[in-house]
């Protein structure tokens, strides 16, 4: 997906754990950050704590969105997404993608990745693997500022 690329809509799902949000819902007041992940990505557990921080520590100006991509046959067992998402304190809606649909439609490879969209629904950033979260809060960081600003 490139930059600038308008927020797909957040169809096809196999469930939505945490409750179901659509693209206009989260569109208009706040910007987006949408992360994959896997239950068999151990990256991905281990990069949970600081997303988690980040939800949390934006939750008034971040709209936190994740989506669930198998990696494998044995990835698709519901019952065992909501076991990891629970032990791993994922709170946030969690768009279960198990026919990579969305996958697909963002053309996302890899876990854990993350899409930062401004709040007109513009992607402004992305980023695959573990590390750069400072990275990753720099580009929220500024996507923020730049909504602060304009108001």
């Amino acid at each position: 997906m490139k930059l600038r690329t308008p927020m797909p809509e957040l169809t096809g799902s196999t469930a939505w754990l945490n409750g179901e949000v659509t693209t206009s819902e989260l569109v208009g007041e706040k910007p987006t950050l949408i992360h994959f992940w896997s239950i068999s990505c151990g990256l991905c557990k281990e990069a949970m704590p600081n997303v988690n921080d980040f939800r949390d520590q934006y939750k008034d100006e971040l709209n936190v969105v994740a989506v669930h991509m198998p990696r494998s046959e044995k990835d698709v067992d519901l019952e065992e997404i909501k076991k990891v998402a629970a032990e791993h304190d994922i709170t946030q809606p969690i768009f279960v993608d198990s026919e990579l649909k969305l996958t697909d439609v963002f053309e996302n490879q890899y876990v854990p990745a993350y899409y930062v969209f401004d709040k007109d629904g513009q992607l402004r950033h992305f980023q695959a693997g573990g590390s750069g979260m400072k990275m990753l809060e720099k580009r929220v960081n500024r996507v923020l500022d730049e909504m602060r600003n304009a108001e």
